[in-house]
Formats: C-alpha cells, structure tokens, sequence
C-alpha cells in the first residue's frame, strides 16, 4: 500500500455507508407518515357519527329527564304542560280560586263560580212592582205575589230590588261598576255575575231587601232582618230558595237577598241542569 493511500483518511459516509442513503432521507432521517386520503375520509366520517350520537343523546336526557331546564319557569309550562287525568272534570279542567277561596273547575259552563244562563223571553217577563222595573216570568211572579200577601199579613215587607235583567243590564251591573269601584275581575265576581251567567237572566231570580231596613240592601247584614228571617223559615212554601248559600257548592259568595222560584218543570230544569255541570 502506498504512504498516499495509508495518508488518505476514510470519509464518514464511506465509513458507514451513508452514501448508499437517498438525500431526502439524509435531510429528514424521521420522515412524517402523510395519511392518505381514504384514512381522511374514515377520519371525518367518524366525527360526524360521533357528532350524530352526542345531539342524540342530549335530545334524548331533555326529553325523558328535562336535563336541559327551560330558562323560565314560563319557558318550562310551555315545554312541559301538566298532563290531563281523565279520573274526573275536576281533574282535568283548570282551576281557579273562588270568591270564598276554595277551588273549582273552570270550564266554558262555569266562570268564576257563576254559571250559564239564557235569557228569557220578553213575552213571559210580567212586573211586580207597581212602576215595573221589577219584571219576573209569569209563573214566578205569580207565586211571588202570593208569598208578598203571605209576608205582608205577619207585618213583614219586602222591597224588590232587582228581577230580570238582559244581557246589557248584566254588562254594565257587572263592568262598569268594576270600573268604578277599580275592582279586578275576580273581587267583583263575589257579587255580580258576569253577562251571560247571572241567575236573573232567567227572569226567576229576585233581590229582595226588608222594606223597614233598607241600610241592609245587598248585603250580608241583610240576614239579620225580619224579612229575612221570615224567607228563612216560609219561602219553600211558595217555592222559592236562596240561590248562594253559605259554603254554597258553586264556591260563591253567601248572598241572603238572592233567592230563585223553582216552582215548576222549567225553573227546575234551567237551574238543576246547569248545576249537573259541577258534578
């Protein structure tokens, strides 16, 4: 071997044969695995199935478990309405309070307590008192007269308040003195009926005061009187009732002057049908 030859050294790649390496794995000896686009395709689909599964999944915990909470609590009436029971009609019609603070159902037959009248016809509206702003049904009036006779002969007088009234009489008993008074619905229902609802739309119910103690008209002191107390214990005779009792089942305020003639097959129909819709 000549000195030139044991002079030369060995160059590192010709000593560990880095020449035989392609150069681009020279300049990255840990090149990056590039997904191909197959392994792309699986990659997004797999997203979007996971996607699919998680908004079901909550979809599913709101619906059976109300993880998701409305906002408000009108937000959850809406979203979650109380379910109707068919076990009775107060089960499933709404309620609301009475005038004397118990509950009853509300339905399109019964409003704040009262309940459905029609009016009755001019033709059968007979007076019965001597002006005739009073007005009964001819069969009610009849019997009224007799029970004034009766009254009047143990000294008792009444003082007819109201009778009859139409739909427009009721309208301005009922709102406009609400109006007047700055009474909210409710508060004016404890003693007048909305139109439509009101017994004297009837022609068979009447208001009557104490002739010798007018101060009680229209109230409740009105049962401390003598014609009340006469009312009380001869009305049924001439078949008339009080309408509101005390703890009355219609949930209506106690009304001592009010009282209705159920004296024949027509009063008792248009009152004890329309009480058939509370049971």
């Amino acid at each position: 071997m000549d000195n030139a030859s044991l002079s030369r050294k060995p160059s590192p790649t010709s000593e560990f044969g880095v020449d035989e390496i392609p150069e681009a794995v020279r300049d990255n000896p840990y090149p990056e695995a590039k997904p191909s686009q197959s392994q792309k395709k699986r990659l997004i689909w797999k997203l979007v199935g996971l996607g699919a599964v998680a908004f079901g999944v909550s979809i599913w915990l709101h619906l059976n478990f109300n993880f998701f909470p409305a906002t408000s609590r009108a937000e959850q009436t809406e979203q979650n309405p109380a379910p109707a029971s068919s076990a009775s009609p107060s089960a499933i019609s709404p309620v609301a309070k009475s005038t004397t603070g118990k509950s009853g159902p509300v339905t399109p037959d019964n409003l704040l307590g009262h309940l459905p009248y029609q009016e009755a016809p001019a033709s059968d509206l007979v007076a019965v008192t001597p002006e005739g702003s009073v007005k009964l049904r001819s069969s009610a009036a009849a019997k009224y007269q007799e029970m004034v006779n009766a009254a009047a002969a143990s000294g008792i007088y009444f003082a007819p308040i109201s009778g009859f009234r139409s739909l427009e009489d009721q309208q301005h008993v009922f709102f406009d003195v609400k109006a007047e008074r700055k009474q909210n619905v409710s508060k004016r229902a404890e003693v007048s009926a909305p139109p439509g609802y009101s017994e004297h739309h009837t022609g068979y119910a009447i208001d009557l005061g104490d002739g010798s103690s007018p101060d009680s008209n229209l109230s409740q002191s009105f049962e401390n009187t003598p014609a009340f107390k006469w009312l009380e214990a001869n009305a049924t005779t001439f078949s008339f009732e009080l309408s509101f009792p005390k703890n009355n089942r219609q949930g209506v305020s106690y009304e001592p002057w009010h009282w209705r003639f159920v004296g024949d097959r027509q009063s008792l129909e248009t009152f004890y049908k329309a009480h058939s819709i509370k049971k």
